[in-house]
């Protein structure tokens, strides 16, 4: 997709928010000329990330916010910005969360990516043959290697209910349209809930999933 876009001269920027935290990726060899993704899904603090561009168009691009840092030089005829990356850095930055960030990073860079992904790989395959034996039950997204995420619907019962009664059981979902309204309403889903998994989870947990969302079921039957 990169390289097609590229051949009619298009910039592509890479949400890499759901990838990092499973497998190594080199922006070089994709070539994207962003690539961004945020702290908090690869266990740094939220409200940090990082933005990676390429320098042609990093330079063409103008601040987004001024402040100090992120000035050559000032006069009341002409002002002058700091090279990149001070830029588009104004002001004091989030210390603490940049340095909670690179803690983050040594940490996953530190694990072995293969091993994590298969355990992550065989807890969604447990949990889709828990959920998928739920009558009303529906798993929504199927693809053969697709990210450690599940996404359903229970019949009769909207996603948002989904997400807040399990929360009172103490299972964590996300409940809406994850971003992705367009093909949403292109499949005429309105919503779901989704259970994310990651090497730290367990199929214990799973099994508390599939018996809180029979719990949702037994509420609204």
């Amino acid at each position: 997709m990169i390289a097609t876009a590229h051949k009619f001269g298009v910039p592509v920027c890479v949400d890499a928010a759901q990838s990092v935290p499973h497998f190594p990726v080199d922006v070089q060899d994709l070539d994207a000329d962003f690539f961004v993704f945020s702290g908090h899904k690869m266990f740094g603090p939220t409200g940090s990330g990082v933005l990676y561009g390429k320098r042609e168009w990093l330079d063409q691009m103008p601040p987004y916010q001024t402040g100090g840092g992120m000035i050559r030089s000032v006069t009341f005829e002409k002002t002058t910005f700091a090279p990149i990356p001070d830029k588009f850095e104004a002001g004091t930055p989030a210390i603490a969360a940049g340095i909670g960030l690179g803690a983050a990073v040594d940490y996953i860079n530190s694990i072995d990516f293969e091993a994590a992904a298969a355990y992550e790989h065989e807890l969604l395959e447990y949990a889709t043959e828990r959920l998928s034996d739920i009558p009303g039950v529906k798993i929504i997204g199927t693809a053969a290697n697709k990210a450690s995420v599940l996404s359903f619907t229970i019949e009769g019962v909207h996603p948002h209910d989904i997400g807040t009664i399990l929360d009172q059981q103490g299972i964590a979902v996300r409940a809406g349209h994850h971003c992705a309204q367009p093909v949403m309403q292109f499949f005429d889903v309105p919503a779901t809930a989704r259970a994310s998994f990651a090497f730290y989870n367990t199929r214990e947990e799973v099994d508390k999933l599939a018996d809180a969302v029979q719990k949702v079921i037994e509420v609204f039957a």
